[in-house]
């Protein structure tokens, strides 16, 4: 089987991501797959939010919370790895991969502890895919979900309106659900496919 080029994206959230693989070209991307992977343990509901001891509280430093971490890391990082091995096995060959996150702020600086919580498992997930990604040696991008479409705009040199068509349509290839986390995940590819990444 020859390689096709190809690139992941991902649109992170807590205990999961939306995954999706891109071929082709940045002037003509076709969808591969598309599927939700789970980053934590789902056996273990406490490790979906590690951080939350309850609504709004922060779990305390001790054997606990360093077991959720470990679990999560353990989990999460061999769901991403297995999947990017999937389908490079399929004969792709993976270009690099998008991660498209909430924020980059460092949770230190956030005063609102529940805000911080949320701050701390957003850094947690993403780097579980961000480590996963790495130990496949895949160059990344980062960007965060709110200036996506603006780097988008850049990189691909489109109008947003086309973008947004462009995404629709590559969701008719999709079996599962094509929302807004399946089409910022393919976004994020598609910008691998155009370069965004060395």
């Amino acid at each position: 089987m020859s390689a096709t080029p190809a690139a992941v994206g991902f649109t992170v959230k807590s205990g999961w991501a939306s995954a999706v693989v891109l071929s082709g070209t940045a002037a003509d991307p076709e969808l591969i797959a598309a599927s939700r992977l789970e980053l934590s343990d789902p056996a273990d509901a406490a490790a979906r939010q590690p951080y939350h001891d309850g609504f709004a509280t922060m779990r305390k430093e001790g054997p606990v919370l360093t077991r959720l971490l470990a679990s999560v890391k353990t989990f999460g990082r061999r769901e991403v790895r297995n999947w990017i091995r999937t389908h490079q096995k399929n004969g792709y060959v993976l270009r690099g991969s998008g991660i498209v996150v909430g924020s980059l702020i460092d949770p230190k600086t956030i005063g609102n502890e529940h805000i911080r919580i949320h701050a701390m498992e957003g850094q947690l997930f993403r780097g579980v895919i961000d480590g996963a990604c790495e130990g496949e040696d895949l160059p990344r991008l980062i960007v965060r979900q709110r200036d996506l479409f603006q780097q988008a705009r850049t990189t691909l040199r489109l109008p947003e309106a086309r973008i947004k068509s462009r995404l629709s349509a590559l969701g008719q290839g999709s079996d599962g659900p094509w929302r807004a986390e399946q089409k910022m995940a393919a976004l994020a590819a598609w910008l691998v496919l155009a370069g965004a990444v060395k």
